[in-house]
């Protein structure tokens, strides 16, 4: 019986036949563990072939729930699902058990105690392997803890009597047991792991570098058995999700080009063009013939307007064509860019029928945690994997697969192999994730088949970070603009004022004085500030005078009232209507919105520069359009530190520019004023790059940071010196994987998904949530649901749940909505009722 048969048909021989993996809650149809191992091992085969660690991947889908074969599993499951009487000898309290049976040690020992006995390089192999299965229910455990404790050699010596290692081995069959050891040994495993521990080395790798990117490669690996077994399970307690799920099979890249390039010559045929939509064809161009360039890390640097969005899509679409990869993903700061890119590429790339419903899934957006990290099995069953061609999601949602906590984020992480991968904006990523960023996108890029390419008309310096064994090598060859000066120059269309007080500030009335007037000169105004409060109380300001022609953006509104205003404000530009728009730096990066006027509070350049981005956009008005920098009197920005530090080094740079002009091009905003912000930018914060954490924090309890936690983990190391009088610990991988991953987060607090009522769409949702049994149901709900939800800080929630103004839409069911009370069709969510109580008729 070769590899392909035992994994496909489970035996008939040995005890085995007769244990349970689960049980269907529906009908009580029981899964058979010999089944629930082969069809997870055929998947993780599948998924880790990508990167040609086929075999390795099927031995540990063969055996993570190996542990599940003991008596004493079986009685627990068995008695929790009621396939064993309560009044039976063997009944167990299911209750008291919960958790507390290890089954996932088992798998893990007898692995390493095959390849073990393969000498140094099996055991290298072993480590790799065995680390996924007795992780695969907690997420990566520490290898060493950060007090110094050798966790994995603790778990692979763990008492054979509490893992039922010996007593599973005793219910196979010799066949089995022979069967299953060859599997284990096979040479192809060891082989396959070691090669692409090899294929890791870079020329410029230091031992930091090269030790974190093998922590990469396991954490891959464990994301394709997550995966696999997350998938199996819920496909058979619901079979009907089959039918949701694409498992790979999406519609033909070739099929795709067709749909665009019509898309694309319908825009080429444009009766009314000028200079602006000239110099976007010549993007899109370029970008066309860079298409078929090797796979790779590129930088598209394109200013803001400049039609980035469809010009990557034209070369992911052709590039994915050309080199036969699987995905395309867009990862994208904002969800209010999600909201706006992800819909035109549907409408580019979708068909409809003759009601106007998608008649194809191509695009896929995910941007909100809607169910918590603690999962029940419920809610396991909900995760989303990202089994789409065309992925839009958020950096937080990225950064959470690679580096967080736990086994929902972590599963999806596969899925970015032989992929093309398009960081827009990709100046937002976290200062504090830049070395984490850099090793891994070098990760994806050398050894899983993927391209990358950096997105932005602010580049930041990302090859050019120290140490440099940290940074990213990027040539003028990885350029996809191959004049980038030239067309920065072509496409400048607004003038920058630097309209900043020496003494005190811009008031409140001072900025709506400017807005009025220049309301009148231009019709539309832009005000970005930095705080949602400032957001609200100007546009309170100015509605008192210009109560129809004032609108309100921020992230307290959900996805779909944000669309809503944006294509409201939209409206009334195209027609020439007065409107005036305040909004946080949501709107800065990539919404497709050409005002006459902007007005910036300070901030880093960057942000003026994309401010910037959203006057004159298109390139019609008569004259350049004028953008304001003002510094508003008494803000308090301590809690954005990012924008504090970088309105710092912008005050920096406008001093050198009020020096000399002609050194930056007289540019404010252009390639070499934004380089020289850079260098000060990141000189300033090169020390929080690695992602530091302190003393204070819980899971760490000294100060250390991540990147080293994830490579050498020295610090650890001594702690274990200390312990064993100077004595190494003798395993390859020595990271503090799961105190990292809780250390980790993308962004400075944890939030909450809510869903909000938000017209009538967003209250027949809530509804349909509450009243919702079959998981089919809530699965296409909560896509759907996260159009209308927003993100709350733990503290914001909190309250909002004394006041109990948030509740669960079925009992311990992880997911909230709001009362509507709290929702305004103004300005979104609030801790204070905003809308009166409604009138029920019964």
């Amino acid at each position: 019986m070769n590899q392909e048969e035992i994994t496909n048909k489970p035996s008939n021989n040995g005890k085995m036949k007769e244990f349970v993996a689960h049980r269907r809650e529906k009908d009580g149809e029981p899964q058979s563990l010999l089944s629930h191992l082969y069809r997870t091992s055929v998947l993780v085969g599948n998924f880790a072939n990508k990167i040609g660690l086929k075999d390795a991947g099927r031995i540990i889908g063969l055996l993570h729930d190996f542990g599940k074969a003991s008596s004493e599993f079986q009685n627990y499951i068995k008695s929790a699902t009621g396939m064993i009487d309560p009044d039976a000898d063997d009944y167990s309290d299911a209750e008291k058990l919960k958790g507390k049976i290890d089954h996932s040690s088992a798998g893990a020992q007898f692995i390493y105690q095959v390849l073990s006995k393969k000498g140094s390089e099996g055991i290298i192999a072993a480590q790799f392997l065995s680390l996924c299965i007795a992780s695969h229910h907690s997420g990566l455990i520490d290898c060493l803890s950060p007090s110094g404790e050798d966790n994995f050699t603790r778990r692979i010596e763990k008492s054979k009597k509490k893992t039922h290692l010996d007593e599973i081995l005793s219910y196979l069959s010799d066949t089995e047991k022979q069967k299953i050891t060859e599997l284990a040994s096979n040479d192809k495993v060891v082989r396959q792991v070691l090669d692409k521990i090899k294929s890791l080395i870079e020329k410029n790798d230091s031992k930091e570098t090269l030790m974190f990117k093998y922590g990469l490669l396991v954490r891959f690996l464990f994301s394709c058995l997550i995966d696999a077994d997350r998938l199996n399970t819920a496909d058979f307690e619901f079979p009907r999700n089959i039918k949701i799920r694409n498992y790979g099979k999406y519609c033909s890249w070739v099929i795709l080009l067709e749909r665009f390039n019509t898309k694309l010559q319908e825009f080429e045929n444009k009766i009314e063009r000028n200079e602006v939509d000239n110099l976007r064809d010549e993007v899109s161009k370029e970008c066309f013939n860079f298409s078929t360039k090797p796979k790779g890390i590129y930088q598209l640097t394109v200013p803001t307007g400049g039609g980035k969005t469809l010009s990557s899509l034209r070369f992911a679409l052709n590039h994915a064509n050309h080199h036969n990869m699987d995905r395309i993903f867009y990862v994208i700061p904002f969800t209010s860019i999600i909201d706006q890119n992800a819909d035109e590429v549907r409408k580019i790339l979708e068909d409809k029928d003759k009601n106007g419903n998608y008649l194809d899934r191509i695009v896929l957006e995910h941007h909100s945690n809607l169910t918590p990290e603690e999962e029940t099995k419920r809610q396991n069953l909900l995760a989303e994997n990202w089994d789409a061609p065309i992925v839009f999601t958020t950096q937080v949602q990225l950064l959470e697969t690679l580096f967080g906590s736990g086994t929902r984020s972590v599963r999806r992480m596969h899925q970015l192999a032989n992929s093309v991968i398009i960081f827009d904006e990709v100046q937002t990523i976290p200062i504090r994730c830049v070395h984490m960023f850099n090793i891994a996108l070098r990760f994806f890029m050398n050894n899983c088949n993927s391209t990358i390419v950096l997105c932005t008309a602010t580049q930041p310096l990302l090859d050019k970070i120290e140490p440099i064994q940290r940074s990213l090598s990027i040539a003028q060859e990885q350029k996809i603009i191959r004049n980038e000066k030239e067309l920065f120059r072509k496409l400048k269309r607004v003038d920058v004022f630097d309209k900043r007080k020496n003494i005190g500030g811009w008031t409140v009335d001072e900025v709506a004085n400017l807005t009025k007037q220049e309301l009148q000169e231009t019709d539309s105004v832009l005000i970005v500030v930095n705080k949602k409060e400032s957001a609200r109380s100007l546009c309170q300001k100015l509605s008192e005078e210009e109560p129809t022609k004032t609108f309100h953006l921020s992230t307290n509104m959900c996805p779909a009232h944000r669309l809503n205003v944006l294509n409201t404000v939209k409206e009334r530009i195209e027609k020439k209507q007065p409107v005036i728009c305040v909004s946080t730096q949501l709107i800065e990066a990539g919404v497709d919105i050409d005002f006459g006027t902007v007005i910036r509070y300070m901030a880093g350049l960057d942000s003026i520069a994309q401010a910037a981005g959203r006057c004159n956009r298109n390139g019609k008005r008569e004259k350049l359009g004028r953008v304001y920098i003002v510094n508003p009197e008494d803000e308090n920005l301590d809690s954005l530190k990012d924008i504090k530090i970088g309105s710092g080094c912008a005050e920096r740079f406008f001093r050198d520019y009020d020096k000399s002009p002609d050194n930056f091009e007289n540019d404010r905003i252009g390639l070499k004023a934004m380089e020289q912000f850079y260098t000060y930018y990141f000189y300033n914060r090169k020390k929080q790059m690695d992602y530091p954490v302190t003393s204070n924090s819980k899971e760490i309890g000294r100060d250390d940071n991540l990147f080293n936690l994830l490579s050498l983990n020295n610090l650890s190391i001594q702690e274990y010196q200390r312990i064993h009088k100077n004595k190494l610990p003798v395993i390859q991988l020595k990271q503090s994987f799961q105190s990292a991953a809780k250390a980790f987060y993308a962004i400075d607090s944890f939030t909450r998904g809510v869903i909000v009522p938000f017209g009538k769409e967003g209250e027949n949702i809530i509804n349909k949530l509450c009243d919702a049994v079959m998981i089919e149901k809530q699965y296409r709900l909560l896509k759907t649901a996260q159009r209308y939800s927003v993100n709350l800080f733990p503290n914001d929630f909190e309250e909002m749940e004394k006041k109990k103004a948030v509740h669960e839409v079925q009992k311990d069911s992880g997911i909230y909505y709001l009362d509507y009370q709290y929702y305004s069709n103004e300005f979104g969510w609030s801790k204070e009722i905003v809308t009166e109580m409604k009138n029920l008729t019964f």
